[in-house]
This record gives structure tokens, C-alpha cells and sequence, in this order.
């Protein structure tokens, strides 16, 4: 009988321990569940789980599973380091399903030490309702210049059925509804899906949600990608790497633009930075290369500042470039250099994440049963 309890004890406190264990891969997902609700056949259906990485340890995801054939993942970035973002991409397949269906998405980390975490989707695939093309793809649309794409979508089984409204987050969208055809068993609209000339640069990645008169599917999301590009793009950062104090260094500020234009200024808060610029009578071009002086003074340490390039496009608003060099006493050998943690950015676009520089963050070093994250960046 004591035995039996001992290994029973063993048991419990071994189970702790394990969930523990897993505890430190959970803390990187703000989200670990999503319903997908009532969605078209063929209609283009998936959700982006994002997961980040708050330790000090390189991040290695060794696998992704599916528990239902119904639902394929995949992993945008496997290798993360400190503070980058990777996405788990749950694609429901309604080509080939139909009816309510759920599955669980393993993932499954080698490193910094061996964890699982489950993620959990779910949707009613609707059989009778289709959507062609699947998805409204905008393709690629240069900035301030309007654009339009449609959509059919299609109900099988109600004469009856009516699209209501359609609704979007994305402020910048407006949607022409148009009936095609009502008859016994068919009925069809015709969605032309227009974009702004007002809207920002930067990546497309949002839903119309279709309101109708089906209680069962009340709901219904159309997915809508695409790029919107700039007129006028920046690098993103410029690192000056190590400088002794008391020394400059230079490095190129690169700025291309769809037409011609001209740069009328280049400012930053510290002094530090300075500027050469085209003279004011030079001829707009599509391309400048500005060069940019860092003089090393004051204190040794780290520097981080932004750089904003002003244009003769008015409307044409660019982010600020991030600006890094480190200040090294004469009397200190420089380090050897390591990379700056950021978020990871799928592009140079204004709509990239760049790091926070109004206070400092050390992340902690992972330890398997005390971890603790860094404050969200």
C-alpha cells in the first residue's frame, strides 16, 4: 500500500512538473483557439497565429501537425530570435470538406528546450454556399491610385436567400453588391470590391464579412489580400556599428521613389547625426543616396535614434528610418558585435514594426520552471 501511494505522488509530481515545463511555449502565443464560423466552399479560410519570442535564447520550431486533414498548418518562421514574431498559419480546406469541423495544430519547439503547444480551430464548412475566386486578390496597386476586384458568391438551396449588408474593419474598402440571378435553387451576387485612392502603403490582409438573411449563416468572411506600394520608400535602418569616441563615421541614407521628387530635408532629434543634401536647385529623381555622419561624443553606450526624410510630395509619408551606433571609449576595446533584437517585418513598407526606443528592455534568460517573459515590446 505505501508503495502504491509513493508511485502515485511520483506520478502527480512528475505531471506538474511536464506542464511546467510546456508553460514557458504557451506564454508566447496571445492566442491559442479560433472559430472560423460559418465559411463558403472553395472560400479561401485561414487565421495567423502569432507567437513571439521573449527569451534571450534562439528559438527553433522543429515541427507542425494537424490533427484533421480538414486543416493544414504551416510555419512562416521557424528560427526566431529575441523579440522576433513567426506566425502559425491554420488553413481550413474547404475544397475538399464539408460540415462542422475542428482540429488541433501541435507545435512542436527544440530549442531552447523541448515543448509542445496546442492550437485549436474550428468552422462549419457551408456546402451550399460558393464563393469565386475564392478570395478577393488585389494584386499589387501603386499608392493614391483606385482599384477594383470582384467576387461571385453563389447560394445552391434558397430561393429565398438574400446578402443584407456587407461590413469591414478596413475603413478603406467600399463594396458594390449586385443580385445576378434568383431562380428555383440558384441564387447569385456579384460583389465589386473597390480600394481608395486614400488608403496607406503597406500590406493588405483583411475580411468583408457578407451579412444575409440565413440564421445558420448569418456571417460570412471573404478574405482580401494584397499589396499597396509607396510611392516613395526608405531603408529601414542604418547601423553605424562601434565608433571610438571622438571619431565620425558615414553610411549611405537610400530613398527611391516611383516618379521623380526631390528631398527638401533630412532632420533628427540628436546632433549627433548630420546630413549632406542635394542642392536646392538639383533635378528630381527617382533615386538619392544621402550620406549621413555620425560623430561620436558624450557618454559610451548604446544609441538608437529615428531619422525622418522629408519630400516635395506632401502626401507621400514616409517612416522613420532607425538610426544605431554604439559609443566606445577610447580606453575600452569594442565588444564582439551581436545582432539587435527586432520585430520581424515582412518588408520595408510603412506598415513594418519597428523596435520601441522610448525605454530600454532586457529580456530574461529562459530557465525551464521559473520562466518568466520580457514586457511586451
Amino acid at each position: 500500500m505505501p508503495s502504491r501511494f509513493f508511485w502515485s505522488v511520483f506520478v502527480l509530481l512528475l505531471s506538474i512538473s511536464t506542464a511546467e515545463a510546456q508553460d514557458w511555449a504557451k506564454r508566447m502565443f496571445k492566442v491559442t483557439a479560433h472559430d472560423f464560423g460559418a465559411v463558403a466552399r472553395g472560400a479561401k479560410t485561414e487565421f495567423r497565429f502569432p507567437f513571439k519570442n521573449v527569451y534571450v535564447e534562439d528559438l527553433h520550431v522543429v515541427s507542425v501537425r494537424s490533427s484533421c486533414g480538414c486543416t493544414s498548418p504551416e510555419v512562416t518562421k521557424r528560427d526566431l530570435k529575441t523579440y522576433e514574431t513567426g506566425y502559425v498559419v491554420a488553413t481550413f480546406n474547404t475544397n475538399a470538406f464539408v460540415g462542422y469541423k475542428s482540429a488541433t495544430v501541435t507545435v512542436t519547439f527544440d530549442k531552447p528546450f523541448y515543448a509542445e503547444v496546442q492550437l485549436q480551430v474550428s468552422g462549419n464548412i457551408r456546402g451550399d454556399i460558393i464563393v469565386q475566386p475564392n478570395f478577393v486578390d488585389l494584386g499589387t496597386i501603386n499608392q493614391g491610385q483606385p482599384a477594383e476586384r470582384a467576387v461571385t458568391v453563389t447560394h445552391t438551396a434558397r430561393p429565398d436567400w438574400k446578402i443584407v449588408d456587407v461590413r469591414s474593419a478596413n475603413t478603406n474598402f467600399e463594396v458594390d453588391v449586385i443580385e445576378k440571378t434568383r431562380h428555383a435553387g440558384n441564387v447569385s451576387y456579384d460583389l465589386k470590391v473597390k480600394v481608395k485612392d486614400s488608403a496607406p502603403a503597406g500590406y493588405i490582409k483583411d475580411q468583408l464579412v457578407l451579412v444575409t438573411n440565413d440564421q445558420q449563416a448569418a456571417t460570412l468572411p471573404i478574405n482580401v489580400e494584397g499589396r499597396i506600394v509607396p510611392e516613395i520608400t526608405v531603408v529601414q535602418s542604418i547601423n553605424f556599428g562601434a565608433v571610438e569616441e571622438g571619431k565620425k563615421t558615414i553610411k549611405p541614407l537610400i530613398v527611391r521613389g516611383q516618379k521623380p521628387f526631390r528631398i527638401t530635408d533630412v532632420t533628427c532629434s540628436d546632433e549627433r547625426f548630420s546630413f549632406k543634401l542635394p542642392p536646392e536647385d538639383a533635378p528630381a529623381k527617382t533615386l538619392f543616396t544621402i550620406p549621413v555622419t555620425f560623430t561620436a561624443e558624450g557618454d559610451p553606450g548604446r544609441v538608437v535614434r529615428k531619422i525622418i526624410v522629408h519630400t516635395d510630395r506632401g502626401n507621400a509619408t514616409l517612416p522613420a528610418v532607425i538610426a544605431y551606433a554604439d559609443v566606445r571609449s577610447s580606453a575600452t576595446p569594442a565588444p564582439v558585435p551581436t545582432e539587435t533584437p527586432v520585430s520581424e517585418s515582412e518588408d520595408s513598407s510603412p506598415d513594418r514594426t519597428t523596435p520601441d526606443i522610448s525605454r530600454s528592455q532586457a529580456p530574461l534568460r529562459f530557465v525551464p520552471r521559473s520562466a518568466k517573459s520580457v514586457a511586451s515590446k
